[in-house]
Order: structure tokens, then sequence, then C-alpha cells
């Protein structure tokens, strides 16, 4: 209700928005592909395959040389599935905490602002669970369940998203004109007390230590970009 209505002549979708959902939806489909990736080359209960090994899969075969001992039904597997569903599944929840504002932080717009929308999210982390764990319906869908490291990696993988909408964010509100609407400082600089103002620190302390304890939890995370 602050800002004036939209120019009828500007595009549903401009230029900076457009590159978001490109940033967004790239980075969701590399973390769905790499879920699937790690448990395949990296996991300790997966089969630890080489890139090459899982780039070439077709030709997989007993007579191949470079699959020499390998069970070629390992491609087979549910687990990449799951975990390639699972990481979607809460990359889609992390993107709906950020579409509570088009440029607004979380630590100043806390996600218990929208009561409804994590109601929403709950309730669809609740029928993942369902088919992830309630017989026959892993069966179904063609997946199988999860344990705690593997839901562990599916959070590391997943959260990331929010850092990167929230670096979108910045700049939207700093660096570009329509974004400053939402901040107009009185200054080119400002205090730590000014710059703090605003933000939820019941937020900060629920998210900041769970988040450590996500990161800090051994899942050979790092072998992903430093094998």
């Amino acid at each position: 209700m602050q800002k004036p209505p939209r120019n009828a002549k500007e595009p549903l979708i401009s230029g900076w928005l457009f590159f978001r959902y490109l940033a967004i939806g790239g980075y969701v489909g590399a973390a769905t592909v790499g879920a699937a990736a790690w448990w395949f080359t990296i996991s300790d209960d997966g089969p630890q395959v080489t890139l090459y090994q899982l780039s070439h899969f077709l030709q997989c075969a007993p007579d191949n040389p470079e699959f020499d001992g390998l069970d070629c039904h390992v491609f087979e597997s549910p687990y990449p599935m799951t975990m390639a569903l699972s990481v979607l599944v809460t990359i889609e929840m992390c993107n709906a905490l950020n579409s509570l504002s088009e440029n607004q932080s979380l630590l100043r717009m806390p996600p218990w602002e929208n009561i409804w929308l994590l109601g929403a999210i709950c309730l669809s982390m609740s029928l993942h669970f369902l088919i992830l764990y309630v017989e026959p319906l892993p069966v179904i869908f063609q997946i199988t369940p999860l344990d705690m490291t593997q839901w562990l990696m599916v959070l590391k993988i997943s959260m990331p998203v929010i850092l990167l909408d929230e670096l979108l964010k910045f700049m939207a509100r700093n660096y570009l004109e329509f974004g400053k609407q939402l901040e107009k400082p009185t200054s080119k600089g400002c205090s730590l007390s000014a710059c703090a103002e605003g933000i939820s620190w019941p937020f900060v302390a629920i998210s900041l230590p769970l988040v450590l304890w996500i990161y800090s939890t051994d899942t050979n995370v790092s072998a992903i970009l430093w094998p």
C-alpha cells in the first residue's frame, strides 16, 4: 500500500526478476542432480563410483573394463532418486520462506510473520515423510526411507538457496532503484545499532545454532567440490 500502482507498460517479469529466477532455478537444478551424484560417488553407504562411471552408466556391462568389479544393478538403486526428490522438496520449502517478501530479508521478516505459510510447509513435509516411511507408499513411488546422515546431507544441499536469495535481495535493496524504496538511510553509513535495528533476534537465536549444528556434522559434503 506504500508503493504507487505498477506502470501498465512494465513487463510482468523485469530483467532483474528474470535473473533472480534464473539464478535460483539454476541452483535448484544443480542441487537436485548433485544430491543423487553425492550418493553414487561419495556416500559411505553408496557404491562410490567415479564420475566417469556415473556419467557413462548406460555403458555398464560385465565385459567393460571401465566398470570392472562393479554391479551394474547399483544404478537402479532407489536411494539417489530419493535423495534428489527430498532435496527438491526441501529446497522448494526454503524458497517458500524466501517468498515471504520480494526484497526484505528473513532476518527482518521471520517465517512466523505468515503462520499460514508455516502450516503449509509443515503439511508438505509431512506428506513427503508419509510417502517415505509409511508402507506401501515407498514401493509405489519407487523410493526408500533415508537415514539421519542422508537427511543432514539433504539439508546441507538445500539450505544455501536461502543464502543465495538473501544476497540477491541485498543487491536489490541497496543497488537497484526499486529496492532502495524499502530502506531510505539518512546517511551513507550506519552504526552497528542502526544496522541491527529491525532484526528478529529470536529468529537468529533459533536458526544460527541449528545451521551451525547441521554444517558441523560430517557427511563428506566437501568432497563434492574437492574430491
